[in-house]
């Protein structure tokens, strides 16, 4: 099998954390074909889209220590068909390079893409909890979003508790969520202000508060719509936010009776919008964000619960690209059959 990873430069990554380079080395250790590029490295030449890609060398033993295998590894410089893959993984981190998903467009028939393009499109923004329905909408937040100052300080004054979750719309990584309270209400209009800005300014999110929120989240790992691996993330100390990289601290989590309901209700949707690698945040049982580009916590999960997380998520895209293969076998079969028909009517 040959595939792609569509992610951030090699040199940014921290081996000793990264989910991605996980993956890799599991592609590595199977003896696949793995290369790496980034969305600048994409091109189109005679309406064919290739990639500059760095391909991994098998001239030498994989390491079973990680950190080993990214310090030692070697790769040689190609330019190659995206066609040509058998998948492609996309990794890169937010925001959502837009350009890069057009590029694999003319692609998207030839080879697996994880995530679907068009569940990135939909799914990459804080919007994306507001399309579930039925038996998901109980595990969803109560939110508002707009960029009218007046409107959203009539919600947090109708709100029926004392504070609100406010961010941006187009935030990530917990970049530029705070509390907001009634009791302070004299600065919010100076705060909406700042968040939106001028001109035609920036959409804010103002959501419900979720009792239990200063003691964390739970990043929940999704593959094919089903639960594969969770953690708690405990927000540092005078901190609300709770990603690792803001300064939380993760530790051991085990499912609730109430986190599974929620992985069932929401796990038919990010399957049919193409979403079979996702993480999902939860707070006490509200489903707070979908994170859809990069989902990080294999490292993590893994530690905490003496697992390979990996190995799952490459046994389920190999699974999909034998199905794909299977399909394609069989239609040429057929078509066989009717070619040869054909000619004996003649």
């Amino acid at each position: 099998m040959k595939i792609c990873f569509l992610m951030y430069p090699w040199d940014r990554i921290d081996p000793a954390t990264n989910s991605t380079l996980r993956l890799i080395h599991e592609a590595a250790t199977r003896q696949l074909t793995v290369a790496i590029t980034t969305p600048n490295n994409l091109t189109v030449r005679e309406s064919t889209a290739f990639a500059f890609c760095n391909v991994l060398k098998k001239d030498k033993k994989i390491s079973s220590s990680i950190p080993t295998f990214y310090k030692t590894a070697s790769f040689k410089r190609c330019k190659l068909p995206l066609a040509g893959f058998d998948v492609i993984i996309m990794r890169a981190n937010p925001p959502l390079d837009t350009t890069a998903l057009n590029f694999l467009d003319s692609v998207r028939n030839d080879v697996f893409i994880i995530n679907d393009l068009d569940g990135l499109r939909i799914a990459n923004n804080k919007l994306y909890t507001a399309s579930f329905s039925g038996e998901a909408t109980k595990f969803i937040p109560v939110t508002h979003v707009s960029k009218s100052i007046d409107y959203l300080e009539q919600v947090l004054d109708e709100s029926p508790t004392e504070k609100m979750i406010m961010k941006p719309l187009n935030g990530y990584g917990g970049k530029g969520v705070i509390v907001v309270e009634k009791r302070a209400q004299q600065s919010f209009r100076s705060l909406l202000d700042f968040y939106i800005g001028s001109d035609d300014g920036n959409y804010v999110i103002l959501q419900e508060y979720v009792e239990g929120a200063e003691k964390g989240d739970v990043r929940i790992l999704m593959l094919n719509g089903e639960p594969i691996g969770a953690m708690r993330r405990v927000p540092a100390e005078k901190d609300i936010r709770s990603n690792i990289h803001a300064g939380g601290q993760e530790v051991k989590h085990t499912l609730t009776k109430e986190e599974k309901a929620l992985c069932k209700a929401m796990g038919p949707q990010l399957v049919r919008d193409g979403l079979y690698l996702v993480g999902l945040d939860v707070i006490n049982g509200k489903l707070i964000e979908v994170n859809v580009l990069s989902p990080g916590g294999i490292t993590r999960i893994n530690k905490l619960n003496r697992v390979k997380l990996q190995k799952q998520i490459l046994n389920f895209v190999e699974n999909m690209v034998s199905a794909r293969e299977l399909v394609t076998e069989r239609k040429n079969t057929f078509r066989k059959v009717i070619e040869d028909a054909e000619a004996i009517g003649n």
